[in-house]
């Protein structure tokens, strides 16, 4: 048998995993992270990331260290407070090169993040092979969810997955592709908190022998609003659940979320309207997963919420419409789609179909779903 190569990145190295996006994104490092760390339990092992999504993994036993990357506002849910001081891309070079990295795992799919690892100094740089920067890294993998795959006939694989290619390139072994969650005795009271106060405006007593209550959180807005759902379907799903009168509709978000969800409840039967309730700028990302951690259920469009209750152990019925499920379905979700030709696009060209494969997304189709998967009747 052929001796197999010798391990790129050594035992007791200093490690940076780079992964500055979404929140989708940012929790679906988590596998590739606690691989890594299983592979070198010694090493220090840092983590480039999103000031807001980053906060998900604050409590991650995989990392030494958490270094917020910012640099722009690109998208509304980036830092929206304004919580670290932004830098510009040289000082970012500068904070890294002091750092002495030897290996960067560079997850980040632009061209300015192997720039960012190269220009640092970093003398192992291990990264897709995408977007005309391969000559910036040390060992290019392909990357098997672009549009070059595409064409050449490779079929996609999940973004898990496909982060996990990056560590079995380098003969780092993958044992699993779970996902995880993790939050600290005060996102739980605050939650805890918030739920009670919810519950309590159905059944003040909470007597024992009454049906219990069914918790449910329906998530309509993303980053992107083509991935949204058209408000009449919304509505249509959320008389469904109202229909049995143990059940709470729970909707989270950032401030601005709220106005959607204002105006659903204004829709929906006055007698419905007090279990539909809008927690949007209440919790912060570990309140809300911790909040998710208590639902029967999420259903809602593509986002990085659905992902967030995937990782806290929930049912999630997701709603795709231009994305590819096939890679960002959150890992246990059931995926409701329109069957239409021209989807997943990708949002790689404007739509030039009128948004129709969230508009003709049915609320009956996406109703029995819940009842074949959540067990709802």
């Amino acid at each position: 048998m052929p001796t197999p190569p010798p391990p790129v990145v050594k035992p007791r190295q200093r490690i940076l995993v780079m992964r500055y996006r979404f929140i989708g994104d940012t929790l679906l490092t988590v596998p590739f992270l606690r691989n890594l760390r299983a592979a070198y339990p010694d090493a220090i092992i840092d983590l480039l990331v999103a000031p807001n999504s980053g906060e998900l993994l604050r409590d991650c036993p995989y990392i030494n260290e958490l270094i917020l990357f910012d640099t722009t506002r690109k998208h509304r849910y980036e830092n929206p407070d304004n919580a670290t001081p932004r830098r510009s891309f040289w000082q970012y070079v500068q904070l890294l090169r002091a750092r002495h990295y030897d290996t960067a795992f560079v997850l980040k799919r632009s061209f300015s993040s192997a720039g960012l690892a190269f220009l640092a100094g970093i003398p192992e740089r291990i990264g897709f092979d995408t977007e005309g920067r391969g000559f910036l890294l040390t060992h290019r993998v392909p990357y098997r969810n672009g549009r070059a795959s595409t064409q050449a006939g490779q079929e996609r694989i999940h973004e898990i997955d496909a982060f996990l290619s990056v560590l079995q390139a380098v003969n780092i072994p993958v044992h699993d592709r779970h996902l995880e969650s993790w939050w600290q005795p005060p996102e739980a009271e605050m939650a805890d908190r918030l739920l009670r106060a919810s519950s309590r405006e159905i059944d003040p007593d909470q007597a024992p022998g009454h049906s219990p209550l069914q918790h449910v959180v329906l998530h309509l807005t993303s980053s992107n609003e083509a991935k949204q759902w058209p408000m009449p379907h919304a509505q249509q799903l959320a008389e469904w659940l109202l229909q049995e009168p143990q059940r709470l509709i729970h909707c989270l978000g950032t401030p601005a979320d709220a106005v959607l969800y204002r105006e659903l409840r204004k829709l929906l039967p006055l007698g419905q309207q007090p279990r539909l309730h809008i927690h949007c700028g209440q919790l912060n990302l570990l309140e809300s997963m911790a909040f998710l951690h208590h639902m029967n259920l999420v259903v809602g469009v593509d986002s990085g919420t659905l992902h967030m209750a995937a990782a806290a152990g929930v049912p999630v019925v997701a709603l795709f419409g231009p994305m590819d499920e096939q890679k960002w379905v959150p890992p246990g979700a059931q995926v409701v789609s329109n069957p239409i030709a021209c989807r997943p696009c990708n949002l790689d060209t404007p739509c030039r179909f009128n948004l129709e494969c969230m508009k003709g997304l049915q609320p009956e189709t996406v109703i029995e779903t819940i009842k074949a998967y959540a067990g709802f009747i």
